[in-house]
């Protein structure tokens, strides 16, 4: 078996087998060809399942393009897969008869349109293999998007195949791993994580819809249970939204002896979420060295660091004014507490740079993450000045070129310890502030505030820079909730940072912004504010 979907109860998996990926990969290329498509972009607009797998290994068949989008609910915008096709300027959407409702009146007439499930059968006999090679642009990976706007990075086959051979080295795989994710394959996590790493690795991988896991987020326990999984893969949210919903009853009912790995990544890493899930956990035989903090990101294909999966700490604490001056100093206790990413994979050089001076920093000081390695992406697609401004980093005094994250870090004891993203950095009265530790804060403040609901960044005031914070509650809450979640955020908030909130606001479940793979949109969020696009539950209080 090469994967599996999971079907709306345990036991209505549908399988696809090697063989049939095979077939249904040389029917779809054999179309492509057909129209005369090779060297040609295509989206791929279709739901989270086999035919996204199936989409993807066609287009390579066929020596096309694959353009992964998100696929838009019914009567819901396409502006984004409109504003991706013309970029890419993808001359196909291959899609279902369903996925195509809507799309008339949104793209341009000379489009073509595929169904994926009406192929004519047999058609794979006519397949021959077009001329590909390494060098071949296999995937345009349009970036979520969680500072700006979305871009399209260029990988080619060569990059998928180096990032699922660094995978595959640190997380030891085998084809006796059993892997279970529910990561959308439009997210590189869920793309070359989920899919491709198993596929490379020789071994099956179970799938899930995201919606099955948002609406009840043990299915995904249930799944690893029962498939006896090794290998998964989620942001750091996805372990918090499962300790908040899971119950004694079911906890009860899972084996997960057989995880080996849980990677945590594509957000900021909590110490207190790792502790929590091992804690809560434990009478399913988790072990919390089975966690694997990473950082990577679309532009290095996926991953670029890993921790230990045999470590029962993967954090340290941190001087609490050192942080302010942009120095991680260790201190025994009182300190904040950082979690450490992990060592560079095999092949990966990392540098911490001043991205004003362009030096190397000195250890200890935090600077912005630099990459380069084969698995660095080609830059994005049609866009030359961005990809010299992220892709054309040059340490003082060298020619050569490096990847310029735009996220914040410092190596400790040659692990990468990520502290924040350059754009979401506050800056107030000269010290640092960064708005994952101030979140948190604020979400531990009081139970009736959602986990992944908050948003911390700068606001300017009469007094110059402030802090604002945009907070979502929980269903069923009222003022009264509200009224006590106000005191207890800002009392945490002064204690913990030394800040004054200069505006806090309350919203809605789901309101805040966020990225495909559940990223905190900050800079979006501080727009919809400022153009009260947000609906604001306390607006008689809105100013702290």
């Amino acid at each position: 078996m090469a994967c599996s979907m999971a079907g709306d109860q345990p036991g209505r998996e549908t399988y696809l087998s090697y063989a049939e990926l095979d077939a249904a990969a040389r029917r779809l290329g054999s179309e492509l060809l057909e129209r005369g498509l090779q060297g040609e972009r295509a989206v791929l607009l279709l739901q989270p399942g086999l035919s996204y797998v199936i989409a993807l290994f066609g287009c390579w068949y066929a020596g096309v393009t694959a353009v992964p989008v998100y696929a838009p609910r019914q009567n819901s915008s396409i502006e984004r897969v409109r504003v991706i096709q013309e970029n890419a300027q993808a001359r196909v959407i291959i899609s279902t008869a369903q996925g195509f409702v809507g799309l008339e009146d949104g793209l341009a007439a000379s489009v073509q349109r595929l169904d994926i499930d009406a192929l004519t059968p047999g058609s794979e006999a006519q397949w021959r293999m077009p001329d590909i090679g390494e060098d071949t642009l296999a995937v345009l990976q349009y970036t979520s998007g969680s500072t700006g706007q979305p871009k399209g990075v260029q990988l080619r086959h060569r990059h998928l195949v180096e990032n699922c051979r660094i995978i595959s080295a640190v997380l030891e795989a085998t084809p006796e791993d059993v892997g279970v994710f529910w990561i959308p394959p439009y997210h590189d996590m869920g793309l070359i994580g989920g899919i491709l790493h198993c596929i490379y690795g020789r071994f099956p991988v179970h799938l899930m819809a995201p919606a099955m896991f948002l609406q009840r987020p043990m299915r995904w326990l249930e799944a690893i249970s029962r498939h006896r999984g090794t290998i998964t893969a989620a942001p750091n949210f996805a372990y918090d939204l499962c300790v908040r919903r899971a119950r004694p009853d079911q906890i009860a009912q899972f084996d997960l002896s057989s995880w080996r790995v849980a990677v945590n990544g594509a957000e900021p890493v909590r110490a207190d979420t790792l502790r929590r899930f091992a804690e809560t956990f434990a009478p399913a035989r988790f072990d919390i060295r089975t966690f694997y903090p990473s950082f990577g990101m679309a532009e290095t294909t996926l991953l670029v660091t890993g921790g230990s999966y045999t470590r029962r700490s993967h954090s340290m604490l941190a001087d609490r004014e050192g942080m302010a001056t942009g120095r991680v100093i260790a201190v025994e206790q009182d300190g904040v507490e950082l979690v450490s990413s992990g060592r560079r994979g095999p092949g990966v050089d990392i540098a911490i740079v001043d991205p004003v001076s362009l030096q190397r920093c000195e250890p200890g000081k935090v600077g912005e993450i630099w990459i380069s390695g084969a698995t660095v992406a080609d830059g994005y697609w049609q866009r030359p000045d961005a990809t010299q401004e992220t892709f054309g980093g040059r340490l003082a005094g060298s020619d050569a070129n490096w990847l310029r994250t735009g996220d914040l870090g410092v190596l400790h004891e040659d692990e990468l310890i990520v502290t924040g993203r350059i754009k979401d950095l506050i800056i107030i009265r000269g010290s640092n502030h960064y708005p994952h530790d101030i979140e948190a804060t604020a979400l531990a403040a009081h139970p009736a505030l959602r986990p992944n609901g908050a948003a911390a960044f700068a606001l300017e005031t009469a007094d110059g820079e402030g802090l604002g914070l945009v907070l979502e509650m929980d269903r069923g809450t009222d003022a009264e909730d509200r009224a006590q979640a106000r005191t207890a955020v800002l009392d945490a908030v002064s204690r913990d940072h030394q800040l004054q909130v200069a505006q806090l606001v309350f919203v809605k479940a789901n309101s805040i912004p966020k990225t495909s793979s559940g990223k905190v949109q900050r800079g979006r969020t501080r727009e919809r504010l400022l153009a009260g696009e947000l609906i604001v539950l306390n607006e008689e209080e809105v100013a702290a």
